[in-house]
């Protein structure tokens, strides 16, 4: 098997829902990023054998396969192909698997992987309408929504809503320090928005942390699913815009271009969980990576674990046994935002520019998906 490289990544400041890409859509925002990558790297659109984008709700302007028309929109040669997936909040992180799995066998050479998602523009279950699961899958399964598996999580790991609304502050509190620092200039691209008024706004900080998310202000919010339970808009992660990618390739290509790629892919692992407790995957597809990278989760130096509610990370800390500092030290989506097909690749890009900045070696990002499922990566620094 060949080894797998990542020579760059980027992505857009992430929008709140109704915030700043309410008139920017996601086929050309996506095409952003495409652009800015082969501009980062200066590998020639047409060496590019794939694009693999990740799309939670593919209705609307973001049907239609918006992979192939982003690369399109992007400028890439009619030969440059392109594929839309659905893994759920994973998309975008199953995207780099798929990419990475077809350098190491010898099948591509260079592939982009990325995401991208409107939460505005094509609402969450729009692409669902009023379909119903199948009563062949009821039969088997007790089918709920992930606000009420958040709620079976927090009482069977026997979490409390301080702990929720504490973790949750913080996390706000983490990327507001984060970006004061300058954390994400380098990975995001500044994005040009056009104002109504003819004026023109850059759009290059996300847009979701709060000042004023203290566990104080977030204990007085209602509770969503459960009106007896712990789980609220302020406890959960933000509903987003926003496009990222990543190029791979295998570094025998990375040297014949002269390239200096930035890590590599060390494991990849994928699991399904209970599909009705649903968000516990994260905690089996680490201890899968973990063993197929033949690594302890103390040797890993800092971690990526999608806060899509707060008591994901929490019940995956204190499954695993990791190491809370390491833990999404510059904030996660609860204050940052959750993109949903475009996760995956904004938190790796983040994780590769945190192990670049602090001279680390090795970085895990483990994301939940609906439906029960999960995906895992570990990847290396290259110094």
């Amino acid at each position: 098997m060949r080894e797998v490289v990542i020579v760059d990544g980027v992505r857009t400041a992430v929008g709140r829902r109704k915030g700043t890409f309410t008139n920017y859509r996601p086929d050309e925002l996506a095409a952003v990023v495409l652009e800015e990558l082969v501009k980062r790297t200066g590998v020639d659109k047409a060496e590019v054998e794939d694009v693999i984008l990740g799309c939670v709700t593919q209705s609307g302007e973001q049907c239609g396969n918006i992979a192939r028309t982003a690369a399109l929109i992007a400028g890439f040669p009619i030969h440059v192909p392109g594929v839309t997936i659905d893994r759920q909040c994973g998309s975008s992180q199953q995207a780099v698997h798929f990419a990475s799995q077809a350098i190491a066998s010898g099948d591509m050479d260079i592939v982009i992987a990325g995401g991208v998602e409107s939460m505005t523009r094509e609402p969450m279950f729009s692409n669902i309408g009023d379909a119903k699961p199948s009563s062949k899958l009821t039969e088997k399964y007790e089918i709920i929504n992930q606000g009420l598996s958040s709620e079976r999580m927090v009482k069977k790991w026997n979490l409390t809503r301080k702990e929720l609304d504490q973790y949750s502050s913080d996390s706000h509190k983490k990327a507001l320090e984060a970006i004061k620092n300058g954390h994400f200039k380098k990975e995001i691209i500044p994005v040009a928005i056009h104002q109504e008024d003819g004026s023109v706004k850059i759009f290059e900080t996300d847009e979701g942390p709060r000042n004023g998310s203290t566990p104080e202000v977030l204990s007085q919010l209602k509770t969503v699913f459960d009106e007896a339970g712990v789980i609220t808009a302020g406890n959960a992660s933000q509903m987003s815009d926003g496009a990222s990618a990543v190029m791979l390739m295998s570094q025998e290509k990375a040297n014949q271009l002269g390239l200096r790629p930035k890590a590599r892919i060390v494991a990849r692992s994928v699991t399904g969980s209970d599909p009705t407790l649903m968000l516990t995957g994260p905690i089996e597809a680490t201890r899968k990576v973990l063993l197929k990278a033949g690594l302890t989760i103390g040797d890993i130096d800092t971690y990526e674990v999608n806060e899509a509610f707060a008591q994901v990370p929490l019940v995956w800390l204190k499954e695993t046994g990791a190491d809370p500092k390491k833990l999404n030290p510059d904030g996660g989506a609860i204050a940052l935002g959750h993109p949903l097909g475009a996760t995956g690749t904004k938190l790796l890009v983040t994780l590769l520019n945190r192990l670049e900045r602090t001279g680390s070696r090795y970085g895990l990002l483990a994301i939940c998906e609906g439906m029960g499922m999960a995906n895992a990566t570990i990847i290396e620094r290259i110094d």
